[in-house]
């Protein structure tokens, strides 16, 4: 397979529009037009021309920023000040759900490149969520020992990022709210 890349972006009307030519053995295409038809356009391509891929995908799991989007679009929200997580629901969330919409944010503003890093403090969790710190503690724990989010230890101290795993039993737990 080939190379691909965006070779143009361009903003009209201040609706982006990207260019992205697909290169397979010796035969180029190009799809044109705003960033979501073309990602949708050169996913089926690739699905039809490469039989593999789509068979990989069924059994793949990994969400992207427009997928994020459209899952927690009920909870969280990207303001100025930062992402917060404002329920409208009517449904009480619980802790465990609270630390993990507040980075499963993070994670949408890293994937977004408005933060440099997907993870965060205890501290900040908790400033955010306005947990009490034991409580932050104490459900960060669970969730470490589930899998559903991962600590992260360096010089500059502990860091918490969202797991796909946490990212899917987040969507489910909620899900299962409506």
């Amino acid at each position: 397979m080939g190379v691909m890349g965006v070779e143009s972006t361009e903003e009209r009307e201040e609706r982006l529009e990207v260019t992205v030519t697909v290169t397979i053995k010796d035969a180029s295409v190009e799809f044109k037009g705003t960033p979501e038809a073309v990602l949708d356009s050169v996913h089926r391509f690739l699905t039809r021309e490469v039989p593999n891929l789509d068979l990989a995908s069924r059994i793949s799991l990994n969400y992207s920023l427009p997928q994020l989007m459209d899952m927690f679009a009920q909870y969280i929200r990207l303001t100025p000040e930062g992402p917060r997580i404002i329920n409208d629901t009517g449904k009480r969330l619980s802790d465990k759900e609270m630390i993990a919409l507040q980075l499963v944010a993070y994670r949408m503003m890293f994937d977004l490149r408005r933060f440099s890093v997907a993870s965060m403090t205890a501290q900040e969790i908790q400033a955010l969520t306005g947990l009490k710190p034991k409580s932050v503690s104490s459900r960060l724990s669970e969730l470490v020992k589930a899998g559903y989010v991962e600590k992260e230890s360096s010089e500059q101290g502990v860091r918490y990022r969202i797991t796909t795993q946490g990212i899917h039993w987040l969507s489910s737990t909620l899900a299962s709210k409506r």
